[in-house]
């Protein structure tokens, strides 16, 4: 479990294809302090440190997480939003967050307003996925509310903050992001459908 609070940004060292999965060596101060075998949220999607040294760390996506999440497009020289899982009694500053990416999202504005940032995204309502005016969605990892909730599109505000400390000051209209809706309102959405 995550909270959406990103705690670094990792830089993409090197990308090693093997057969459909994709390495991911990554490079953060914060490689000192994970061990093998730990899930740590990357973008999003939660995968496991398969190998550690200095300050470089390896995880491995595999072709299900390839084909679903915005990690097959990464490119050395790229930075990726980086949370270790959270620690039980520890606060919950963001919201419940599984590290599960639901679907990908495009970029279709980013727009600075005075101090911060708005960016707006669509999405295939095709897949049942919903969002609600000031409620919680996961953007490449990052825990944000919900504006402008509509039915395959919503938009966030971003404080200098946010900005600053994670890979949204990277991103572009017409990039690709990782969803991950509110857990609570999918099994909410879910149970309705079962009482239909």
């Amino acid at each position: 479990m995550f909270t959406g609070i990103i705690e670094t940004l990792g830089y993409v060292e090197n990308l090693k294809r093997a057969g459909g999965n994709l390495d991911i060596i990554v490079r953060t101060p914060l490689a000192k302090e994970l061990k093998i075998d730990q899930s740590v949220a990357h973008n999003g999607v939660c995968l496991t440190v398969v190998n550690i040294k200095d300050d470089v760390y390896t995880v491995t996506a595999i072709e299900e997480t390839l084909s679903k999440t915005n990690l097959g497009n990464l490119k050395i020289g790229d930075y990726i939003n980086i949370e270790r899982a959270m620690k039980l009694g520890a606060r919950l500053d963001g919201h419940i967050v599984q590290g599960h990416v639901d679907q990908t999202a495009i970029c279709t504005e980013a727009e600075e307003k005075d101090g911060s940032w708005i960016y707006s995204f669509t999405y295939d309502n095709s897949f049942s996925n919903v969002t609600i005016e000031k409620g919680s969605i996961t953007v490449n990892g990052v825990s944000l509310t919900v504006v402008n909730s509509k039915d395959n599109s919503f938009s966030v505000a971003i404080i200098p903050y946010t900005y600053n400390n994670t890979n949204f000051k990277n991103l572009s209209v017409g990039d690709t992001v990782n969803l991950e809706f509110d857990v609570i309102g999918k099994y909410v959405k879910r149970l309705n459908e079962l009482r239909q």
